[in-house]
């Protein structure tokens, strides 16, 4: 079996039934947004240490805040370790938060299980990045998505049409080619559609998508995201794309959050964060992508002349004793005494409407 670069199958996908007027960004109804989220993971004690030794714990996510908008991608971006997994995983409600509010549609969410969590995984679902983990092998397609449909009361009076409808949506045309096959059976992004296609069973508000391209062959990446953004405007979701490729969420979000050792950095309009970086660890990860539209020199640097060439040496920070101040400083070129000992605030960058840092290099009243 095989499958075109953009991913497009031949059937459209049908128009959502409660369709809204879009507008302006101001006007997106805001779908999910979590406020100071924070999670941290007690570290188990041996021995002695069980008895006398402080109780210690992994940082995980510090003091996240997000917004996600019906319409609107949001790309949460930072290397392996930042904590962007846990933010789903706290989201999707699938781990209990140590501090912080989520709320979906302005009312706080604070459920565990039972019916309550199945109302919320019916309006807020998540796609894993390893489509072969998260479907199970010894069942077929067809066992997937009815599930889906029959969990979230939506299989309808026609189960079957009801399931070539989802694997329309997701471009696997014909339907019958692909339902009764194991996943085995299929490529890596076909198997990955599948999952789309369980998520959207449920006819979510929200989708998730824990770098829902890394596990694939780089040939088929873009016919993924392609997906995502037409599902994104026909069925007006809201997305939040977490990812460790910065070049990745240039082309598919809408606004790109940068998060370094449990908390974020930076953020702002996708192509202002990646044509002007304002933290220094963002610069990092844009000089760490290919790209090809990116112009030499074309962002001014941070402080010209006096930037060392290693830029960003060294490891990520021990989340269990994350460094004082900035968690940056150690790795940070342009860093300053105050970074070791002062947690920096966002700072508004003069740059773009939207556009801010947490940074002391943006600190007005130090200037």
């Amino acid at each position: 079996m095989t499958e075109t670069g953009d991913g497009r199958g031949d059937a459209a996908a049908p128009a959502p039934s409660d369709p809204i007027a879009v507008g302006s960004e101001g006007d997106l109804p805001v779908v999910l947004e979590a406020a100071g989220l924070t999670k941290h993971f007690p570290v188990r004690r041996r021995g002695r240490a069980a008895l006398t030794g402080p109780r210690r714990a992994v940082q995980a996510v510090d003091d996240v805040t997000l917004t996600l908008q019906r319409g609107r991608v949001t790309a949460l971006v930072g290397e392996s370790g930042s904590g962007k997994s846990t933010v789903a995983r706290l989201l999707a409600g699938l781990y209990p938060r140590t501090g912080g509010d989520i709320k979906l549609h302005g009312e706080t969410v604070n459920i565990k299980h039972g019916k309550a969590f199945r109302a919320y995984a019916r309006r807020v679902q998540m796609i894993f990045q390893d489509p072969f983990a998260s479907l199970n092998p010894v069942h077929t397609v067809r066992y997937h998505l009815t599930r889906a449909l029959k969990i979230h009361g939506r299989a309808g009076d026609d189960l079957e049409k009801s399931l070539h409808d989802l694997l329309s949506r997701v471009q696997m045309t014909p339907p019958e080619r692909y339902i009764d096959k194991f996943p085995h059976e299929l490529s890596g992004g076909q198997r990955q559609r599948v999952a789309i296609a369980r998520a959207l069973g449920a006819d979510p508000e929200a989708l998730l998508a824990d770098e829902p391209v890394s596990m694939l062959d780089v040939s088929i990446r873009l016919g993924v995201l392609n997906l995502l953004r037409d599902l994104k405007e026909r069925l007006h979701l809201a997305i939040l794309y977490i990812t460790h490729d910065i070049a990745s969420a240039r082309y598919f979000a809408d606004e790109t959050m940068v998060m370094y050792a449990g908390r974020m950095v930076e953020g702002g309009d996708s192509e202002t964060i990646t044509q002007n970086p304002a933290h220094p660890y963002t610069r990092l990860l844009i000089d760490s992508a290919p790209d090809p539209d990116r112009l030499v020199g074309g962002a001014a640097e941070l402080d010209p002349g006096e930037v060392p060439a290693e830029r960003g040496a060294g490891e990520p920070p021990s989340l269990i004793d994350p460094p004082s101040g900035c968690r940056f400083h150690p790795r940070c070129p342009v860093a300053m005494e105050r970074c070791k000992t002062d947690l920096p605030p966002r700072f508004e960058v003069d740059d773009a409407p939207g556009h801010w840092a947490a940074c002391w290099l943006y600190d007005g009243a130090a200037r």
